[in-house]
Parts: structure tokens; C-alpha cells; sequence
């Protein structure tokens, strides 16, 4: 797990080594353990290329530095993630002739690359986000890993492309005009995050998942190589039982692959099915403790402490608690926004920060649960999903409309949750019912907010381009090629390197993923608390108060810190002379929201969330809107 980020660009605007040093180490938090810079020149002296490296140290630690080069010198390699099945791929490749130096997933890459060539990238069983250089071709690969776990952020800039993990180094790179995208507002106030793969800086773009990027001669070709089985795998199989042996044998093999490391590892534990179900996993495959981390908070509703406690003591762990207070959240907002190069989206956002600092002193890799419910069908609106065709052919849409919409939006404080059913219910536009389920503002209500017609199109069209029959099969889709990489995952990757941890997700495997896509709707959301079979393959391994609890989901108190210990900070970033937020948005909405959630009348705190973070953004990028 590292942090990498380099430049091609056109030899009039060569950069020297003390930039490249500059810029890679801004990303020091990602790769504690070393650092590596490179320079060098195309053949034809048109171009240099710099490569920047930070690493954390992992899989073969004395071994494995870089930027790496093939032994013949053709190729050379940075590389931010881990290849899960690089034993299973070495022994492979030696069958095959290659020989090795070292025993680092990083030269299985180089090796894979040179025996397979751009299709390596489809035999490669984890995550990833990397750059190689291949001489003899002449020709830069870039490349992000099937479910966007680890990221990889471009900019073509005119005789420059730039390309990193995180953003702050390519904003950073001289002569970069930090141009606002005033049309990723109107998708961040729609979604709540920006879809890929824009960014709000109009020069930066997501590489999108299971995508690869060629440059070659100056210029940039990308091409898809994986789609989510979803799309792809017909249901097949039809016996329940078998459906729990597929899955119990293809999740203990991706947890098992997922242990493989040279330094100490543990695992973040919530106390929910999901992290439960890893750690029992674990506890199978270790001779020693696994070490368990949890947070929570004082707010004893918000907290799922004692059951993370239950679990914990189940297994014999040895686990280690933090309880976030409103202070110390504060003082690592900021530190998040910037390691998130954009406002963070979810407030557990800033918990796992902190968390990953606390388990950094102690290990440097985790095992988490993310991903279960968009694989498996979790969330209440998978379930929800399957009955909203009937509802909307016994409910005409000018009678939802003028009756049960005003009704809806006239609900108290405590009823947010039914508001937003009772909305996506009535939404009968599929890219629009997929924003509602996530609590952003509709497309009127953005806007008013913005006084100003936008162009509600996704930036990408692919995560809502599933012809799937099933309504949770699609769902189920657009969360694997949208909410996941645009949001969870992309706070996996930032929140934990923050704090110098490498997170593995074994509910995010390829071969799990193809797995679970040949089971029926009826397995995966036919029980209470949707995750059948996974609920089913844990029955005998989880205390039963932990397999039937009504799901929490990890909230954090903003709400009720908002009209608390943050009343006045709310009002400075969103009321005050000096917030951009409310130049960029009508202030009367915007004052409304504020005065509304303060009074306890309506609960605005996902919207005051996503607008006091944009403000924080504004102000720690320094951008002119």
C-alpha cells in the first residue's frame, strides 16, 4: 500500500528531480516506510517521465522498493495496492521462465505485465492503482484495479499529463490553474459525492474502475476491462444450500489471501454481520490473536461498542476501542477534506481517520467488512427496490405527486428515513431514484438551491446502462460502479492511508463478486436484514444477537452536534460573511436549511453536512469559484 504520482510531459517543460521529490512526498502519509523518484527521457528526447513513489511497507519488506525495474531494464513499475494472488501468479510465470529477484507482489506485476501484456491486468486478484513505463514500446500504462478500491487521478494539462493517487500533488504541480466545475455542483448537491469521472477540479478525472489508460507518442487511449458480474452472469444456481457452500468456500479463500503479509495486521470490527463475519474468518487462518479495532461515541444510540465488545470477546481477540469526541472530530475535519482532495461525503468518514491513526501505532494493515451490503444486498432499499414497480402501478404518478409528496415533506424531524422511502418510491426515473435513496436534494430542490437550471446526466452513463430485468440486480450494479468507488471506497482508501493503514476488503474479490452474481434475488434479500445467504453462512459462527440485530449502519451525531457544540461553526461556514458556499447557493434556501435544522423542525443534517464540507474544500484548496 502506497502513494504514487508522476508526469509525462513535452521536453520544453521538463521538471527537475527536487519537484518530483516535492510533490510525491505531500503524499508521505500513504508511504511512511521509503520513497523513490525517477527521471528519464523517451528515446526521441520528446518527452520525460517522472515517477514518484511513497511506500508502505507490506509484502516483502526488504525487497520490495520503488519505482522497480525489470532486471533487463524494459520495464519500471510504481505501484499503490496489493496483489492478493501474486504467490498463485509467481508460480505461474515460473512455470512459464520468468525469473525473479525479489519476493514482492511488485515484481510479479512487472513479470505478469511482460508475459501477458495489457491483459495481465484481468489475472489480477486484488487492488490496485499503477504506472508503468515500458521502454522498449515506448508507452506509459496506467491502470485502476476492477472495483476502484485504490484510486488514481488524471490530468492533461496542454504537453503535460499528470497522474497520482491522491490530488493534492497534481493541483500542486506548477503552472496548474485550480479551475472550479461548477457542473460537479449541481451532481455533488444531487448525490452528495461527485461521480466519476469528474472531480470538482475541472482539469482533474477519475481513471474509473476497471479501466487501463495507454500513452503512447502524446497522446492518452482508455479502455474498460471489467464489468460487474451483474451485468455479465445469469442466476444458476437454484438450491440455497448450494448457494451457501459456494459462498462460505470463495469468502474464506478471499479472507485467507487477504492475511498475506509481512507486517503485523488486524481488522476493523463494527459488531455488525459484515466485520463479524470477517474476523470469524480470520480467527480460522491465524495462530495468534487477531487484533480488533472499533470506534464509537458517547451517544449511546450511535454507538455499536458492545457489540463490537461481544464479538470480540467470542473470538478471543485482543481489541482496542476509540470513543470520538466532538472536539477531536473537529480537529481532523480538515486534515480529511484535503486527504480526500474533495468534501467528505459520509461523516464516518472522519471515526475511520481517526481510528486508522490509533491502530497505526500497532499494525499496518486491516481487514474490513466494506462492500457487503452492495454485494450482497443489504440495505433496506435492495429490499425496497423489488416492491417499488407494484407501488407506482397502483399509485398514478399526479396522485403521488400532489397528494403523498407534500405529505412526505411535511414529515417531523425524527421521520427522515421514511421521507426518503416514501420519496424513492414515488421517483420514477431510475437515475434519479438511485440519488434519493442517498438523501441528497432533488433535482428541483438543486435548482432553487442554485437559481439556475443544470444538466441532471450523469458524467458517466455506464452505472445506470444495466438492461437487467431485476430492479435489484440494477441497483445492486449502479452501487458497485458508483456509490462504492465514488464514495465508500474512495473513504477506505483515504481515510485509512491518512492514518497510514492499508485496508483490505475481502467482500470487494472479483471471484466472490462472480460467485454472488449467479445466486437468485430471493437469496440475497429473501430474509430479515437482506445478506441471506451470508446471514445463513454465519448462523453457526456468530452469536444470534449479532445475526439478527436491525442494522445500524455507522452514523455519527452530526445532527445533534450541529445544533450542540457546533451550532456556532455551522453558522460561520454556512451564514458568515466569509463563506463561499453562500455566494455559490441561494441564501434564503440555505438560510432556511440552517434555521429549520436548528429549531429541530426538519433533520437537513445529510444536506448541512454536504454543504459545510464543500465549504471546507473551497477554503482548504483555495479555489475561486
Amino acid at each position: 500500500m502506497c502513494g504514487i504520482f508522476g508526469w509525462v510531459v513535452e521536453a520544453a517543460k521538463h521538471q527537475d528531480r527536487n519537484t518530483l521529490i516535492r510533490l510525491t512526498d505531500l503524499m508521505a502519509h500513504r508511504g511512511p516506510d521509503g520513497s523513490g523518484y525517477q527521471l528519464q527521457e523517451t528515446a526521441d528526447k520528446r518527452f520525460q517521465i517522472g515517477f514518484g513513489h511513497r511506500r508502505l511497507s507490506i509484502i516483502d519488506i526488504g525487497g520490495g522498493a520503488q519505482p522497480m525495474s525489470s532486471e533487463d531494464g524494459r520495464f519500471t513499475l510504481i505501484f499503490n495496492g496489493e496483489i492478493y494472488n501474486y504467490v498463485e501468479l509467481r508460480q505461474e510465470l515460473v512455470a512459464l521462465g520468468h525469473r525473479f529477484r525479489t519476493n514482492s507482489d511488485t515484481e510479479v506485476l512487472i513479470e505478469a505485465y511482460r508475459a501477458w501484456q495489457l491483459d495481465a491486468v484481468r489475472r489480477l486478484r486484488g487492488m490496485f492503482g499503477f504506472a508503468l513505463w515500458d521502454e522498449a514500446e515506448q508507452r506509459v500504462i496506467l491502470a485502476r484495479d476492477a472495483f476502484g478500491k485504490k484510486p488514481l487521478f488524471l490530468a492533461e494539462l496542454p504537453g503535460v499529463l499528470l497522474f497520482g493517487s491522491e490530488i493534492e500533488p497534481l493541483v500542486q504541480f506548477p503552472g496548474f490553474h485550480r479551475a472550479f466545475d461548477s457542473e460537479a455542483l449541481g451532481h455533488y448537491l444531487l448525490n452528495r459525492y461527485v461521480p466519476g469521472p469528474s472531480t470538482f477540479f475541472r482539469a482533474v478525472k477519475k481513471l474509473q474502475p476497471g479501466h487501463y489508460a495507454v500513452w503512447q507518442g502524446g497522446t492518452l487511449k482508455t479502455t474498460r476491462y471489467f464489468t460487474p458480474p451483474f451485468a455479465t452472469t445469469a442466476p444458476d444456481v437454484k438450491s440455497f444450500e448450494d448457494a451457501v457452500r459456494l459462498f462460505e468456500g470463495t469468502f474464506d479463500e478471499a479472507v485467507r489471501i487477504r492475511m498475506r503479509s509481512d507486517a503485523p495486521f488486524g481488522a476493523y470490527l463494527s459488531g455488525g454481520v459484515d466485520s463479524s463475519a470477517v474476523v470469524a474468518t480470520m480467527v480460522r487462518h491465524s495462530r495468534e490473536p487477531i487484533r480488533t479495532f472499533s470506534v464509537g461515541f458517547r451517544e449511546a444510540e450511535y454507538s455499536e461498542l458492545d457489540h463490537a465488545r461481544v464479538v470480540a470477546g467470542q473470538f478471543g481477540t485482543r481489541h482496542n476501542e476509540l470513543v470520538v469526541e466532538p472536539d477531536a472530530f473537529l480537529e481532523h475535519w480538515s486534515t480529511a477534506v484535503l486527504r480526500r482532495g474533495a468534501p467528505v461525503s459520509e461523516a464516518s468518514d472522519i471515526p475511520i481517520f481517526m481510528l486508522s491513526e490509533m491502530a497505526s501505532r500497532s499494525v499496518k494493515m486491516v481487514l474490513t467488512g466494506e462492500g457487503a451490503d452492495e454485494l450482497m444486498g443489504g440495505y433496506p432499499k435492495h429490499r425496497a427496490e423489488q416492491w417499488i414497480g407494484l407501488y407506482q402501478w397502483l399509485m398514478p404518478k399526479l396522485l403521488h405527486d400532489r397528494l403523498i409528496h407534500p405529505l412526505v415533506r411535511s414529515m417531523p424531524y425524527g421521520m427522515r428515513r421514511v421521507k426518503i422511502l416514501a420519496l424513492a418510491a414515488g421517483e420514477r426515473d431510475p437515475v434519479n431514484r438511485m440519488r434519493v435513496w442517498f438523501g441528497g436534494l432533488s433535482v428541483g430542490e438543486s435548482e432553487a438551491m442554485l437559481g439556475r437550471r443544470l444538466s441532471a446526466m450523469p458524467p458517466d452513463l455506464f452505472p445506470y446502462s444495466s438492461e437487467i430485468e431485476s430492479s435489484l440486480r440494477r441497483t445492486l450494479f449502479f452501487d458497485q460502479t458508483s456509490w462504492l468507488p465514488d464514495n465508500l471506497l474512495e473513504r477506505g482508501d483515504r481515510m485509512m492511508m491518512a492514518g497510514s493503514i492499508e485496508g483490505r476488503m475481502p467482500f470487494m474479490d472479483t471471484v466472490l463478486a462472480g460467485v454472488v452474481a449467479r445466486f437468485p434475488d430471493e437469496f440475497l434479500t429473501g430474509g430479515k436484514g437482506g445478506k441471506t445467504v451470508l446471514r445463513a453462512a454465519m448462523d453457526k459462527i456468530l452469536p444470534p444477537e449479532i445475526l439478527r440485530r436491525k442494522k445500524v449502519g455507522f452514523r455519527v451525531p452530526v445532527g445533534e452536534w450541529f445544533r450542540g457544540p457546533y451550532r456556532a461553526f455551522l453558522k460561520d461556514m454556512l451564514a458568515s460573511e466569509t463563506s463561499s458556499v453562500a455566494r455559490l447557493v441561494s441564501g434564503l434556501k440555505l438560510r432556511r436549511l440552517v434555521t429549520e435544522h436548528l429549531d429541530g423542525r426538519q433533520n437537513h443534517e445529510r444536506v448541512l453536512w454536504s454543504l459545510m464540507n464543500l465549504e471546507m474544500f473551497l477554503r482548504t484548496f483555495r479555489i475561486a469559484t
